[in-house]
């Protein structure tokens, strides 16, 4: 006769691994791309260029632009002045990530390594609530393609680097997953360490506030709802009490952008540079008229695909369109993925927005408003890559059309591999 604890032990062990092995792959071999470019690819290649490497240490390719302001503020604190619209200080980053980096320095392990740790280990949290998360509420294959999507999205670089992205994903997609799941004290707990993390967090409270309204829900999810606003508060605090500005983590942006709102001229740039090509919007004029004739070529021949693809056959009317991306992207460069990535991003998630949770979706419009509206064009993909619910979607389209899921993951690994060659060379990425 079989022993009930065992037989349930042997459930519970098969459920858990099931909801651990795939992120776990995900994870892995995203991570191994990134570790064999950075600590194998380019040791290799400094032996025969001018790139530098290990100039600081072997983690030189993983630490570059904020990683040195978190390093910062991690050894010797905050710092802020009244030339703050000219001068950049530590106090526009959020503390959480950088306090975390201190606590482990204090039992011996180096700054660098533990900001490192903390973001990986993250991350890969991260995949794990997502998947579980999707799973329960939609079915596994669904779970799976937007985990592979988080995991494969060349900006998931910034889940291994020294940067905060890690630590957010994690913080939000659990603070959104409880909430969907009435668990308020935890969503208000989870919100509260997402909005001491970056300030992107405190959309979360919107989001919570008008679910529970519209959804008629009980009066603990308006206190969850407004419990997120706990981490800016107390950063907030720390800030008046330490400089004498409660907004100072505010007016510190000013020396990294000199306006607000939607940079209409910045993106409408953007997009001639794929439409007409850089060379001819940067001077407003025709220098290149080959590009020309290559980008009407592309287009006439994705509207013939359309026009013909039946007698053509799906098959070779989805590779033909992969290979026409392909040319467009040699032809266009990083502005083709932003732009995709960003308005593509947005135009899914209005889409799905009925196939999703209220609150994901509340939560998904609000950071893209944040995001959108910081006068520049610069580090918005980063920013559009830590809202979650974009997962969500996009493992609802591509479980519905796993070929093109297929083709887009391949396509994600490929420019990953390039971006972290652009990141070691401490290149601008986003």
């Amino acid at each position: 006769m079989i022993n009930i604890n065992t037989y349930l032990t042997k459930i519970n062990y098969q459920f858990n691994y099931q909801k651990l092995w795939f992120p776990a792959l995900m994870w892995l071999i995203s991570r191994f791309i990134i570790f064999f470019v950075m600590f194998v690819v380019m040791p290799i290649a400094s032996q025969t260029s001018h790139i530098t490497i290990n100039q600081y240490g072997w983690w030189d390719v993983l630490f570059a632009w904020d990683s040195a302001w978190y390093y910062q503020i991690a050894t010797t604190g905050y710092n802020y002045g009244l030339d703050f619209t000219k001068t950049q200080y530590s106090v526009a980053f959020f503390p959480l990530y950088p306090l975390l980096i201190w606590i482990l320095t204090q039992i011996k392990i180096p700054v660098v390594i533990a900001g490192l740790l903390i973001n990986n280990l993250a991350f890969f949290a991260a995949l794990i609530v997502l998947y579980s998360w999707l799973e329960e509420r939609y079915e596994q294959n669904t779970a799976r393609w937007a985990t592979a999507t988080m995991a494969w999205c060349p900006y998931s670089i910034y889940g291994t680097v020294m940067y905060t992205e890690g630590l957010f994903l994690l913080f939000s997609i659990s603070a959104l997953r409880a909430f969907d799941k009435k668990k308020y004290v935890w969503a208000g707990f989870w919100g509260v360490l997402s909005s001491a993390t970056r300030i992107t967090g405190i959309t979360l409270l919107p989001a919570f506030f008008l679910t529970a309204w519209k959804q008629k829900r009980p009066i603990t999810a308006y206190i969850a709802s407004l419990s997120v606003a706990g981490g800016v508060l107390i950063y907030s605090l720390y800030c008046w009490i330490k400089f004498g500005d409660a907004l100072a983590f505010l007016n510190a942006q000013k020396a990294w952008r000199t306006s607000t709102g939607f940079a209409w001229q910045g993106w409408w740039h953007m997009l001639m540079q794929v439409v007409i090509g850089g060379k001819n919007a940067a001077v407003a004029d025709i220098k290149d008229p080959w590009y020309l004739l290559q980008f009407a070529i592309i287009i006439i021949t994705s509207c013939l695909l359309l026009r013909f693809r039946r007698k053509i056959g799906d098959t070779k009317v989805r590779y033909s369109f992969f290979l026409l991306w392909l040319v467009l992207w040699l032809m266009a460069g990083e502005s083709l993925i932003k732009i995709v990535l960003i308005f593509g991003g947005l135009y899914l998630l209005w889409y799905y927005r009925p196939s999703i949770p209220l609150v994901s979706a509340i939560y998904g419009f609000c950071s893209y408003g944040i995001a959108l509206n910081t006068g520049l064009t610069a580090s918005v993909e980063r920013y559009v890559y830590a809202i979650a619910p974009l997962f969500i979607v996009s493992g609802l389209l591509f479980s519905k059309y796993p070929r093109w899921g297929y083709a887009v993951m391949a396509f994600g690994g490929l420019i990953l591999a390039l971006f972290c060659v652009r990141f070691a060379q401490n290149f601008w990425l986003a």
